[in-house]
This record gives structure tokens, C-alpha cells and sequence, in this order.
């Protein structure tokens, strides 16, 4: 388990009893960015998040008072340009009302942890332009990039 130093913020590996929390959570992450998936890829994805299965995702999540306040969801994959497997960050959340206390350093921190472990020396994560409270944040704990996203239309 992933414990954060914070007074009252623990990091630690979600758990099936955190499925309501997880959900609210992720939703607003979703909403942020105007986005929704189906009930089916809610229920897929909490699967995939407590399974065994290398290939998906983890998620660790913040709980602040015995409360979940954040999460991330991370992927280790395969890179063509090294031997180890990298680390991408897709989702970092925080609760509006506990942004700026430290929870999304903590669970960034938290991830480079778990990368550290599995001896992957990269982390890397996306995120839009126009998302200026969480690039303050960003710019402190990771490196800007140059690279441009495109994707499929």
C-alpha cells in the first residue's frame, strides 16, 4: 500500500467496496473534459481496474477523512524506443474542494512510485491546453514535451 505523507491523505489501490466513489469521480473527470461513457464501459472498466491482467489499467485513489477526494488510472506498456516498459498516466482527478492541498502531487508521485517499481523509466500524460489550473501543477512535477497529439478523425 501507498501511503502519502499529508495529514489526514492516504494514496492506496482501489478496492471494490469504492465503486460509487469511483464512479462520481471519474464522471466528473469525464465531464471536464465533456465527456460520457456507457454504463457498460463503467462496469468493464472497474473490472479491468481490480483485475490481475497486465495489459490494463491500475487505479490508486485519495481518501481524505475516509472519504475518496481523487484517482488515477495508469498503463504500463511496450515502447519502440526502449527495452523497459513505459508508464502512461490517462486520468488524474481531484475532488474541486481539495485542489490545491496536494492530492494531485501525491497521486502523480504515487504513480512514479509504481513505475519506479516495475522499472519503468518513463511517465507520461496528456492534457489540454486550456486545462490551466492542472498545468500549474504539472509544470512542477513533470517536463513540458514539444509533441502534438492527432488522432484518427
Amino acid at each position: 500500500m501507498i501511503t502519502a505523507q499529508a495529514t489526514d491523505l492516504r494514496i492506496r489501490p482501489l478496492e471494490r467496496s469504492d465503486q460509487a466513489d469511483w464512479r462520481r469521480l471519474w464522471t466528473a473527470y469525464l465531464a471536464f473534459y465533456e465527456s460520457t461513457v456507457s454504463d457498460e464501459v463503467y462496469a468493464t472498466t472497474f473490472e479491468r481496474l481490480l483485475g490481475d491482467d497486465a495489459q490494463d489499467f491500475s487505479c490508486l485513489v485519495a481518501e481524505k477523512d475516509g472519504a475518496l477526494v481523487g484517482l488515477t488510472h495508469y498503463l504500463f506498456h511496450r515502447h519502440a524506443w526502449r527495452v523497459e516498459n513505459v508508464c502512461y498516466l490517462q486520468d488524474l482527478y481531484a475532488d474541486p474542494q481539495v485542489r490545491g492541498t496536494g492530492v494531485g502531487r501525491k497521486l502523480i508521485e504515487a504513480v512514479y512510485e509504481a513505475a519506479d517499481a516495475q522499472g519503468a523509466p518513463n511517465v507520461y500524460w496528456l492534457t489540454q491546453e486550456f486545462n490551466t489550473t492542472a498545468r500549474q501543477l504539472y509544470d512542477r512535477v513533470g517536463k513540458h514535451t514539444p509533441f502534438v497529439k492527432y488522432q484518427r478523425p
